[in-house]
């Protein structure tokens, strides 16, 4: 049984515990086993930046093992960004890492006095000085801890933050593996509260499978990289939704003004295809998503694993961005400062929204929509907390309060969380899974795509006949509930094994029964049903947790923009002369017509009562009892 590392930066002192059978048994690891730890560690006594906040690093069951897409870490935590449940997921190669070296969880707690970083051994956590890498950038932290051989993984593996995280920066990330990110809510400001600069994991031997697990991992892979549906993410990686997004008026622009670019040529993956250098993968990944992108010289020189497309669409369209360059200099700028790409761009849109309508000014930056020199000059102020940076490193909603005159209209965020690069007007799945989303607006949380789609095949497995039509027209509000419920089930369970999304609810060439073979490889004893027990379960302790936090129905909404405001959407038409995309005739408005309608259904399947708490009846059908700060199952 992996072991649980208990460390005490206060009196810099390490523990270790056999991880509990029973939590493994109804929470798996990964994402249910940091919210059973945090329940229990973090009460709504403790602040983001108290010293006894815990950040929690855990793992699967499948981490370190052959299954595909087994490459996730899980980060859990108090947000600085919402003030409640907090969690972030990163691939790469640090997660099996660290559960080769035998821990599903890292623990950490207190306030070092000065700078330090944790060196993770087999079976063994040591707390050791960093003040020579205070200040250091995310690649230059890493390559310092890691040598010359730091990028092929023979040193090990490191997750750090940088100045943005040391600075306290709430849209903080923790980078890992020289480009990957955990970055929503704020993880990286939580490290920088500790004086926790880094985490180096060094394992000395492999994870244990067995002959009958290998063979369940191996046929699973070989459906992975012949199923149809997974070849534009094999082939461009995410990006491959951009020009799609674009037709359907679901790519946000201008701060939610607008659903659609007429500079999509400028920035699709044809576009993107001059600066890529090389396919990358995560961990026992056979579909390879990621891209080495290198802008070789000019201004905007650099060289980063992606830009994907919620970075290229939170640093192009969102600031009306449409130069490539730009978005793959500020891509880097932010893993190297150490920031969420997705909540910065948000955050600069905000800017400019705000400089729009008179309200917010600069003495260095235009504040201009897509100004190069405001883009990435934020990023910088932003990180350092430099002037109007300084106002804008709290995140959107505070910000907007700062600010005053209005601007909370123009802060788009759901729980203090700046929402992901979906247009809730037209996706309306996931405009109710972002409000819902214990940690906060999150396209991860439900991923409720199988109408957008048009997967009905999926959907004819999972729901009743009866629904099917209304359920699978994206523009039907009806049974939007029904599918983010689902979804937010399938993702608790993918996130808990350690495995990628984009091997489950991104396409679901993968479905629960697919992962019982690995499962039961490895010991367990499960349905189908139970597994997607074990999602539910999850979903509801995280929900317990903002319920002790004081949150309720009215954190379940999403800007009022999204519900007041229509949005025209035009079609996309091919000059024929110049052969580029522009926006033609008016076709048609997308919009939220009754988002209480869906939230009450939402609440009903969930067995929750009116303000979004969960029943009784519930709690008991799960196995989840409160007594004091902790939960007993």
């Amino acid at each position: 049984m992996p072991n649980i590392a208990w460390i005490d930066l206060t009196n810099h002192s390490v523990r270790y515990t056999e991880t509990d059978p029973e939590f493994i048994k109804n929470f798996l690891g990964g994402r249910g086993l940091g919210a059973r730890l945090l329940f229990d560690q973090v009460g709504a006594d403790v602040k983001p930046f108290d010293p006894e906040n815990c950040i929690i690093f855990t793992t699967g069951p499948f981490s370190g093992r052959p299954w595909p897409t087994a490459s996730r870490l899980h980060v859990t935590f108090k947000s600085p960004a919402t003030g409640a449940y907090g969690y972030a997921n990163a691939g790469g190669h640090v997660g099996p890492e660290l559960a080769k070296a035998g821990f599903s969880a890292l623990v950490v707690t207190g306030r070092s006095q000065n700078p330090v970083y944790l060196d993770v051994t087999q079976d063994s956590v040591s707390i050791c000085p960093a003040e020579q890498l205070w200040g250091l950038g995310t690649y230059a932290t890493q390559q310092t801890l890691l040598g010359s051989e730091g990028e092929n993984g023979k040193s090990g593996r490191v997750i750090c933050i940088g100045p943005a995280g040391e600075n306290l920066v709430l849209t903080a990330a923790v980078i890992n593996d020289f480009g990957r990110a955990a970055a929503r809510g704020g993880p990286g400001a939580v490290m920088g509260s500790k004086n926790l600069k880094a985490i180096r994991v060094k394992a000395e031997k492999p994870m244990p499978s067995g002959a009958a697990f290998s063979q369940a991992a191996k046929k699973a892979s070989q459906h992975l990289i012949s199923d149809p549906k997974n070849q534009g993410l094999m082939s461009v990686g995410t990006i491959c939704l951009l020009r799609g997004k674009n037709v359907s008026g679901d790519l946000p622009a201008k701060n939610h003004q607008l659903g659609q670019v007429p500079f999509i040529d400028q920035i699709d993956p044809n576009a993107l295809a001059n600066y890529k250098t090389k396919r990358m993968g995560c961990a026992s990944c056979p579909i390879r998503c990621s891209r080495i992108s290198q802008v070789k010289e000019g201004p905007y020189a650099a060289e980063v694993e992606g830009p994907e497309y919620e970075t290229t669409d939170a640093l192009g369209p969102m600031c009306w961005n449409s130069d490539l360059e730009v978005i793959i200099r500020a891509n880097y700028l932010c893993n190297d400062y150490g920031l969420d790409t997705i909540s910065l761009g948000v955050t600069i849109a905000f800017a400019m929204e705000c400089h729009q309508h008179g309200i917010l000014s600069d003495a260095d930056l235009s504040l201009e929509w897509g100004d190069t020199q405001t883009i990435l000059g934020l990023i910088e102020k932003i990180a350092r907390r430099d002037g109007i940076g300084n106002v804008l490193a709290d995140g959107v909603r505070r910000a907007a309060e700062t600010i005053g005159q209005g601007a909370t209209a123009y802060a788009m965020q759901v729980k203090g969380l700046e929402m992901p690069r979906q247009e809730p007007r037209f996706a309306k799945g996931f405009g109710l899974g972002h409000a819902t989303s214990n940690r906060g607006a999150d396209h991860l949380y439900a991923m409720p795509a199988i109408d957008l789609g048009g997967n009905w095949d999926v959907a004819r497995k999972i729901f009743p006949a009866e629904i099917l039509d209304e359920l699978m027209d994206p523009a039907n509000e009806s049974y939007k509930p029904d599918m983010v419920v689902y979804g937010e089930h399938y993702n608790a369970i993918t996130d808990s094994l350690g495995i990628c999304k984009f091997s489950t609810t991104e396409e679901y060439s993968q479905m629960p029964a697919d992962l019982l073979p690995g499962l039961e490889a490895l010991g367990f004893s499960i349905t189908e049903k139970g597994l997607l027990e074990i999602g539910e379960r999850i979903v509801n302790l995280e929900r317990l947790y903002n319920v002790r936090e004081g949150l309720s129905r009215q954190d379940d909404y999403l800007p009022a923009r999204f519900t007041s405001e229509p949005l025209p959407i035009s079609a996309n038409v091919i000059d024929p002369v110049t052969g580029k995309t522009q926006l033609g005739d008016y076709l048609r408005t997308g919009q939220l017509f009754d988002f209480d309608a869906m939230l009450d259904r939402y609440y009903s399947l969930r067995g929750w009562d009116s303000d979004g708490r969960p029943l009784q009846v519930t709690l008991d059908r799960l196995g989840l009892s409160i007594e004091g700060k902790g939960v007993i199952s």
